[in-house]
């Protein structure tokens, strides 16, 4: 054989062995999510598999699967922990019957009752230790075989839909209400609200028959793909059970151990991505959505009752203090946000109010 003969051959089995690894490393993932098909965040959960498929070059191919197609939602921790499916989506708030903590981390309610918003919050997962103590979270305190990436900040979520109108904290305690799981349905209670979960798939077809009388969801988009315009025509954008609210992703560990670095670093940098994508999703298609309610819906768009302002706060300071003084981890992230707002809080309040400033002086212009 001539030498230029083997050459080639020695060429092509040396590419044989570079690419044996790679393609052992082909990693399918199938994606359960706790929110239905038509959800925006949905649709941001497959760009985000699309992404990670082409930073990876198709060494990991992620099936996005909606809420229920093999587990509840309120099932997908221990499906992704037990290796049922390779990765889950979800809120922490969701397992909150696993541990308090759980919703300090998705949704620190009324800004963990120190004014984070839901940039400050994220400021305070990948600058201020939170991103840490949500590993410590997982790892040690529930003990979930499981790695963790916030993707998607998604509040604030509106107070919700009403079939009537409020006018104070004692209306609202006149109905019973839909509310997330967790510390967030203590709060209500505590306020005197009657407050009940239910997910999100069951939330129309309740209010369809008078099990509850208002609910919230998500935001203005997903309740307007969810149905809420359907049975009730109030609606109320400000809210603070869930003025700041993040989505996660949770990968087996075992899965994400078998996967090589530079590829775990693609997830987690393509969940970088998809937290600022998901940003500018929220303001243009809610701002879209809450147009279409009122235009096409006749939905009417209401200011939540000034008392209730005041009113959740208070809720809330008793509340998550209440948990602080019987649990040491629940303290220690609770405490880790106050610090962290301490330093935070006073400067970004300046900012927002700039914003706010700026676009009321735009719409006086008109």
């Amino acid at each position: 054989m001539k030498r230029s003969g083997q050459l080639a051959i020695a060429f092509a089995l040396g590419l044989g062995v570079l690419a044996g690894p790679a393609l052992a490393q082909s990693t399918k993932i199938r994606l359960q999510t706790a929110v239905p098909s038509a959800s925006i965040y949905f649709e941001l959960l497959k760009k985000y598999g699309e992404r990670v498929d082409r930073m990876s070059n198709g060494r990991v191919k992620i099936e996005v699967l909606p809420d229920g197609a093999v587990v509840p939602a309120f099932e997908i921790l221990d499906a992704v922990d037990k290796g049922v499916v390779e990765a889950g989506y979800a809120w922490t708030h969701y397992w909150s019957g696993k541990h308090p903590a759980a919703g300090l981390f998705s949704n620190p309610m009324a800004g963990a009752g120190v004014g984070l918003d839901q940039l400050s919050h994220v400021a305070w997962l990948l600058e201020g230790g939170g991103y840490d103590l949500l590993r410590k979270f997982y790892s040690d305190i529930i003990k979930a075989n499981v790695e963790p990436l916030m993707v998607q900040p998604m509040g604030p979520d509106p107070l919700g839909w009403f079939k009537g109108t409020i006018g104070s904290v004692e209306d609202f305690k006149k109905l019973k209400y839909r509310s997330p799981p967790g510390i967030t349905g203590e709060l209500f209670k505590e306020m005197g609200i009657a407050a009940t979960t239910v997910p999100g798939g069951e939330i129309v077809p309740a209010a369809q028959r008078g099990v509850i009388d208002a609910a919230e969801w998500i935001g203005p988009a997903d309740d307007l793909n969810l149905g809420l315009h359907t049975v009730w025509k109030n609606y109320y954008l400000q809210g603070l059970h869930q003025s700041t609210d993040i989505g996660e992703v949770l990968v087996n560990k075992a899965v994400w151990s078998k996967l090589t670095p530079d590829v775990q670093e693609m997830m987690r940098t393509a969940a970088l991505a998809s937290m600022a994508e998901t940003y500018s999703y929220n303001v243009y298609r809610n701002a879209l959505a809450v147009k279409k309610l009122q235009d096409e819906f006749k939905v009417t768009i209401r200011d939540t009752p000034k008392d209730f302002f005041p009113a959740f706060v208070r809720a809330t300071k008793v509340v998550l203090a209440r948990y602080a003084a019987n649990d040491p981890f629940f303290k220690e992230v609770l405490e880790s946000q106050q610090n962290f707002a301490a330093t935070v809080v006073p400067y970004w309040t300046k900012v927002i109010d700039l914003y706010a400033e700026l676009g009321n002086a735009a719409l006086q212009q008109k």
